[in-house]
């Protein structure tokens, strides 16, 4: 059966932050994911948690107002990229979150790239315990943002080839850039190391767009060590709006019957 976590940032905001992994548990997930912990101290997140499995974290993004999205492929911020690193690996390590989302930043060219590169292998050494992603991201939502195609992010990865850098899968995104999510699923699901999921056209609950979540379902149950992440934003309330989850678990449950 898939394991499906909630995405705090945009999920359970009717409450703080420290509140919405109990409500998470409660309302069904098997864990949760946040985009940028470090407002609160581990040791807040551990009480928050309590035992609740955290999947996933960003890198630091910088100074988010002022149009900061994070420094991997920014050449003139390679400090502020590793400090950023070692600072969210030790929030990984601590909190037992396997994985974290590499945040490329604001850039473009082949100096870019190379960087990018550079600190992509330097932050894989850095912390050989942890699953590092990269994830595209749409222009509109995310305007100048260096990764901003999957087939770049392949190429990227094939270059590295490391095992423990793989591409971080989001539906909403998938679609905005390339049409057919389907597709981009199909073309990469090879090289994906955690999935997120959102309705499309909207970013709202989960389904539609064309694509098929019960199938996309199966297919990561088949994969190892996946998760699937609601990262989306709650039409209304959040608890309102969790049918798809209790649809798609419910259906997990008959399978595995």
């Amino acid at each position: 059966m898939p394991r499906f976590a909630a995405n705090l940032t945009l999920l359970f905001n009717e409450v703080p932050m420290l509140d919405r992994p109990d409500w998470a548990a409660k309302s069904g997930f098997d864990g949760v994911e946040v985009l940028f912990p470090y407002d609160s101290p581990v040791a807040e997140w551990e009480r928050a948690l309590n035992g609740l499995p955290l999947v996933l974290i960003n890198t630091p993004p910088g100074d988010w107002i002022s149009g900061d999205r994070g420094f991997a492929a920014r050449p003139e911020d390679e400090g502020k990229f590793r400090d950023g690193f070692l600072r969210a690996a030790d929030y990984a390590t601590r909190l037992g979150a396997g994985r974290v989302h590499v945040m490329a930043g604001v850039a473009k060219g082949p100096q870019a790239e190379a960087i990018y590169v550079e600190n992509l292998a330097w932050a894989a050494a850095q912390a050989p315990d942890l699953t590092l992603t990269i994830e595209p991201l749409n222009p509109d939502d995310m305007p100048g943002y260096f990764l901003n195609d999957y087939d770049q992010a392949a190429r990227i990865l094939d270059d590295l080839a490391n095992p423990r850098i793989g591409l971080q899968f989001d539906l909403w995104h998938a679609a905005r850039l390339h049409g057919d999510a389907a597709a981009v699923w199909a073309a990469h699901r090879h090289r994906v190391a955690h999935v997120q999921i959102a309705g499309f056209p909207g970013r709202n609950e989960p389904g539609g767009g064309g694509f098929s979540l019960p199938q996309l379902c199966d297919e990561v149950d088949a994969l190892p060590d996946l998760w699937i992440a609601a990262e989306y934003v709650p039409a209304k309330g959040t608890a309102q709006g969790l049918f798809w989850l209790t649809a798609l678990k419910s259906r997990s449950a008959l399978i595995g019957a």
